[in-house]
């Protein structure tokens, strides 16, 4: 064989060689992106967690998300309730530009959302627990969610192939499901995103049976806010029904039975309220209710001797009490199924390349000012936990406290995965902010709008700018008030010093910024009256 020839068969054996590494170091990169999972529980307050505060609940399993990564201080939503919150991190914009403004409002379907971008870039992508809105999540190659906000106890699931109602608690049939398509059903040749979703803890409240046993035998520390009477405040506080006395309901709540109320010859304060008691009970199979009876009884006959005797201030303290049992003991059944599905990451190797993700939908009231529920812009709404796990990437036990929002979830998974983030996106990557390159992040404010007005638990529509500073709040629709909170002398934001004059060049500085973050996220007074205009013929 001549030179020449040798050279050519040389030549093209080299170039199958390289055309084969290649091919070889594409799949290789492939199969090394991080898996992402995603857990969101709904309504947990940042309160609730260890981590952030140890006065109410210990939290061992997600603290160790913290304790393996990092923990954000001041992570908050851009309107806080639950189906606008859900939209908003998955398609990484504001609520008036994907149009789920509330909970009634249709979501534009139209919108893309990051799982679709994960399903097409090649990853296994999967949605089990509790999405609140649409009944196909689009991106998602399998799924099981909850219709609606779903039930507690033996409830009923949307899947691919119809639906079916699994008998057992929520938050450990989310677990097993979950943990079973790690396991089992997902392609292991594929790095995967993973959206594993808890209805817990949302109202009305149902503990499985051994929390509901061990909680109501706890005592909890009570909020130094618990009897705020909004006096330094406008009228939004003042209007708002979710006070624990007069608008927390006696059997969707608080466990009291409708045979006990009717027994009673009725109960002051009166509640509107539907039969919510026997909505969650008449589910329940003779074995669960066998389980629960004997807490149930002891409540009611407790209430049933006790409550007529009771003057306000201490009726406030036993349903914040009952609220506090309720609530907490579906948060510790979260926390153990969470710490169930983390042990699993570590038997099966997969933590070391899995970034895990814990928040919820936005924040909640545990009884500050007096409240349940969230809506406001005020901090125990607005602000949201979130706890960050990426080994080999993130500092472990690091604290960070810029001010990050669901908006930038989107953006920060696609970063991650080397996907590109569509342009009309709204949020920011916070990977720098994960890497310990805090020179890298550049936004100071965050922007706010909630719009449920009229509604339920009657919070007037506002938008606002937040800074780690101050808190600029509009108030519109019915009424035309501005608050002002100092977030660092007023923490607990009790007093509004909008009208104080050592505060005027701060006033003008943030309503200028206010404007100018409008602007930038596209939204106005157009869209404001666009949306009240749809809200009437609602």
């Amino acid at each position: 064989m001549s030179l020449t020839k040798i050279n050519h068969v040389f030549m093209l054996f080299l170039t199958g060689f390289l055309i084969l590494n290649s091919c070889s170091e594409k799949k290789k990169d492939v199969t090394q992106r991080p898996n992402i999972l995603f857990i969101m529980s709904d309504d947990h307050a940042y309160q609730a967690i260890s981590a952030y505060s140890d006065k109410l609940i210990h939290t061992p399993n997600i603290d160790r998300i913290a304790n393996e990564g990092m923990l954000f201080t001041n992570a908050c939503v851009t309107n806080s309730i639950c189906a606008p919150s859900r939209a908003t991190i998955l398609t990484g914009k504001h609520t008036h530009i994907n149009g789920k403004i509330n909970n009634l409002m249709p979501f534009d379907t139209t919108q893309i959302t990051f799982p679709q971008l994960f399903q097409k870039a090649g990853y296994e992508t999967a949605m089990y627990g509790k999405l609140h809105f649409g009944n196909n999540p689009k991106g998602v190659d399998d799924f099981m969610i909850l219709p609606g906000q779903g039930n507690y106890l033996n409830p009923r699931f949307i899947t691919k192939k119809g639906d079916t109602t699994v008998i057992g608690y929520v938050t450990d049939i989310i677990t097993d499901f979950t943990i079973n398509w790690l396991d089992k059903k997902r392609n292991k040749k594929k790095s995967f995103m993973m959206m594993y979703l808890h209805k817990a803890p949302h109202r009305p409240w149902w503990p499985n049976p051994e929390k509901f046993k061990e909680f109501t035998k706890k005592t909890f520390p009570e909020p130094e806010t618990l009897f705020d009477d909004y006096s330094n405040r406008g009228t939004a506080a003042k209007t708002a029904e979710m006070n624990l006395l007069t608008h927390m309901k006696y059997g969707h709540d608080s466990k009291i039975s409708p045979k006990t109320i009717e027994d009673m010859g009725g109960v002051e304060p009166k509640v509107p309220s539907i039969n919510g008691f026997n909505h969650a009970y008449d589910r329940f199979n003779e074995e669960q209710r066998k389980l629960y009876n004997p807490v149930i009884d002891s409540i009611n006959t407790w209430f049933k001797n006790n409550w007529k005797t009771l003057n306000d201030k201490e009726k406030m303290q036993w349903k914040y009490q009952r609220y506090m049992q309720d609530y907490l003991g579906c948060i510790s059944s979260v926390d153990d199924n969470v710490g169930r599905v983390l042990d699993y990451l570590d038997k099966s190797g997969l933590a070391e390349n899995t970034i895990v993700v814990y928040t919820s939908d936005q924040g909640f009231y545990l009884g500050e000012h007096g409240w349940f529920d969230k809506r406001f812009i005020y901090d125990e709404s607005f602000k949201t936990p979130l706890l960050i796990r990426w080994p080999n990437q993130i500092k472990p036990g690091t604290t960070n406290d810029e001010m990050v929002q669901n908006l930038d979830f989107a953006q920060t998974f696609l970063e991650a995965a080397s996907i590109k983030a569509p342009k009309d996106m709204q949020g920011e990557s916070i990977i720098p902010l994960l890497k310990g390159e805090n020179e890298k992040w550049t936004r100071d404010a965050v922007y706010y709008h909630y719009y449920e007005y009229p509604g339920e638990h009657t919070v007037k529509r506002h938008y606002g700018i937040v800074n780690k500073a101050y808190k600029l709040v509009y108030f519109y629709h019915d009424i035309n008030e501005w608050e002002l909170y100092d977030r660092l002398k007023d923490p607990q934001e009790m007093n509004n010093v909008y009208n104080n004059p050592d505060y005027t060049d701060i006033v003008k500085e943030l309503k200028i910024k206010l404007e100018a973050l409008r602007v930038k996220y596209k939204d106005s007074k157009a869209l404001d009256q666009k949306y009240i205009n749809m809200s009437v013929k609602e």
